[in-house]
């Protein structure tokens, strides 16, 4: 299991060993926002983390915690000292995405007028997450924002292939780690509007003091549509492109080029979208992790402007029964892509106990597969093919 699997997973709901609890609300778009203290305060019960150096009191040596314990510690700590910019990384990109995740909901339930389902939820030995989902609106047929939190121990043999990207990661039988993310995944309605994916995710691993010992991050974001407008594609590659050259100029390129390359139907010659960025593993090798950390801070908060403008322009855009159903054949091939590919998702199935429902929220609420189905030549399907076939340079 490679560190990009990892990275993956922590949009996935982690092995529940008991029944967990889960608690229900909606959001509304017109909610009062001060109640974001009341909504942290229930938000606190998915989050696990472990921060500050303990040390026995009564012993030189440095006191072994298990990832129940080392949770427990970071609640207590978050509830005592609150998070700051001196905090632990880990700390404050929880809060960072949590932040996110409303500001996220809050704008789609304005543009959709129909409010997100959220499920809270929590992991006996640490960990949870909050899941808000939306179906059937007025202007997304389903869409999911999601936040993971993950504590666990990796295995050896796991240990030995993420040591592959990963040499400060200590040779030992077993290291506790700490991953999060956010992942969000946008189908509409209108097949003039496109499909969106975005996630950000952060993975840790502690020694058994409980102090940090290597950490990455890794995200990035995507469009897919069915309808290919140019104007919208400047826009969203343009925007991303923006915020990576702020950081660093060779990111875009990198990260563009990566991404085109991962989201693939390797079985089909084309890729799921029209691309945007991806990438993963960013650690210490490429930048301290307060500037890594400022670059996904700029990330996330461009996704809002890099996708509102393209649904205002889209979203009541007049179409055809045909146009639909090409809607429903090209989201067949994001299905093939998220089953047959997509690491994350493999890997999520495979782990006993997990939730399903969450690691299969990025699917959409409707698709289909027709026998031997082709666009007709020069049309505006067959367009859309050939760029999927040879991805193309936006800006």
């Amino acid at each position: 299991m490679s560190g990009r699997q990892f990275g993956q997973f922590v949009s996935l709901r982690p092995q529940l060993p008991r029944a967990t609890r889960l608690l229900r609300r909606s959001f509304t778009a017109g909610a009062n926002r001060s109640n974001s203290s009341r909504w942290a305060s229930s938000a606190a019960i998915a989050a696990v983390s472990i921060s500050g150096l303990v040390y026995a009191m009564t012993s030189q040596k440095p006191v072994k915690f298990d990832a129940r314990s080392l949770a427990e510690l970071d609640e207590r700590t978050k509830r005592e000292k609150g998070i700051d910019e001196s905090s632990p990384m880990r700390l404050r990109m929880e809060q960072f995405i949590r932040e996110q995740q409303k500001a996220i909901v809050f704008e789609l339930e304005k543009l959709d007028g129909k409010s997100f389902r959220e499920d809270t939820w929590t992991r006996e030995k640490g960990g949870g997450g909050i899941s808000c989902v939306l179906q059937e609106g007025n202007v997304f047929e389903k869409a999911g924002v999601n936040i993971s939190v993950v504590y666990g121990t990796l295995p050896k043999p796991a240990i030995a292939k993420m040591r592959v990207n990963h040499k400060n990661l200590a040779e030992a039988d077993e290291v506790d780690f700490y991953a999060l993310g956010l992942s969000m995944v946008l189908h509409p309605y209108n097949p003039m509007a496109p499909t969106v994916h975005l996630n950000y995710r952060y993975f840790e691993t502690m020694r058994p003091d409980g102090t940090s010992q290597a950490w990455w991050f890794g995200g990035g974001s995507d469009l897919t549509p069915s309808y290919l407008f140019d104007e919208d594609a400047v826009h969203f590659h343009k925007t991303l492109k923006d915020t990576c050259d702020k950081h660093n100029k060779e990111y875009y390129p990198k990260f563009k080029k990566w991404c085109d390359e991962y989201f693939c139907n390797t079985h089909r010659g084309e890729a799921r979208g029209i691309g945007g960025i991806f990438f993963d593993d960013l650690d210490e090798s490429v930048a301290d992790a307060d500037n890594t950390f400022a670059f996904i801070q700029d990330c996330l908060k461009s996704f809002l402007p890099s996708y509102l403008p393209i649904m205002e322009r889209r979203k009541d855009m007049p179409f055809t029964a045909k146009e639909k159903e090409w809607q429903q054949v090209r989201r067949g091939r994001y299905v093939e892509f998220n089953l047959v590919h997509d690491r994350g998702t493999a890997f999520g199935l495979s782990v006993p106990g997990s939730r399903v429902e969450s690691i299969l929220m990025s699917l959409p609420l409707t698709a289909s597969w027709r026998y031997m189905y082709e666009p007709e030549p020069r049309s505006r399907e067959q367009r859309l093919v050939e760029v999927l076939k040879n991805p193309k340079d936006w800006v």
